[in-house]
């Protein structure tokens, strides 16, 4: 802990520039406590430290692993259950193997606009993953056969390089809008669940 101070320390003295630092102990081994930094910038650099962004939420469908699995990795349909992504769309010669990209076209009623992402997870019956920017943010399905069906899992990261990448393009925004993609998450994820359990139990 104290070479993590005295790095972030020195970084925040040698700029007049924002300073974000990412607690995501999972990786470090080490939990950064927000007041640290702040208390101990001598020239008062300022210092935002932005947590591990991590949700996921489960149901159980009354359908099989395998099924549910060729429904929830068919990402033309994505469309009929995201609160968000209302289509999205295949590279040509995509089959949904790890190593494929699709296109999502997102609508909230304050934007419009589509992301591209990577199949990283691929395995029938399992689960199905991928990631938005190719390294940004890790969204997925896990499935597991349970009593009466399958306990459908989805995940949602908001990985180190997502934040990074916020940090850049929203400067003394960012914060905030992570915030607001973590809400977004954390609404959309049981919404999402619910509509596909209807469809899958039809």
């Amino acid at each position: 802990m104290k070479g993590i101070r005295q790095h972030t320390v020195a970084v925040a003295d040698a700029t007049d520039l924002p300073v974000m630092r990412y607690d995501v102990p999972a990786r470090t081994g080490v939990r950064c406590s927000v007041e640290t930094p702040s208390r101990r910038c001598r020239a008062g650099g300022r210092v935002t430290t932005m947590d591990s962004r991590t949700h996921s939420d489960s149901v159980v469908v009354r359908t099989g692993p395998e099924e549910l699995y060729d429904l929830v990795s068919d990402v033309t349909r994505t469309g009929e259950w995201s609160p968000v992504c209302t289509a999205c769309w295949w590279d040509e010669g995509a089959t949904g193997q790890v190593g494929d990209w699709f296109t999502g076209h997102n609508e909230t009623p304050e934007r419009t606009w589509e992301t591209r992402s990577l199949v990283v997870a691929a395995e029938r019956g399992r689960e199905f993953a991928w990631l938005v920017g190719g390294r940004l943010v890790r969204w997925g399905f896990v499935l597991e056969p349970v009593d009466g069906g399958t306990r459908l899992t989805e995940t949602w990261e908001f990985l180190p390089a997502g934040q990074e990448f916020f940090v850049e393009r929203y400067g003394e925004d960012a914060q905030r809008q992570v915030e607001e993609r973590t809400r977004a998450a954390h609404a959309g994820i049981p919404a999402t669940l619910a509509a596909i359990k209807a469809i899958a139990e039809r």
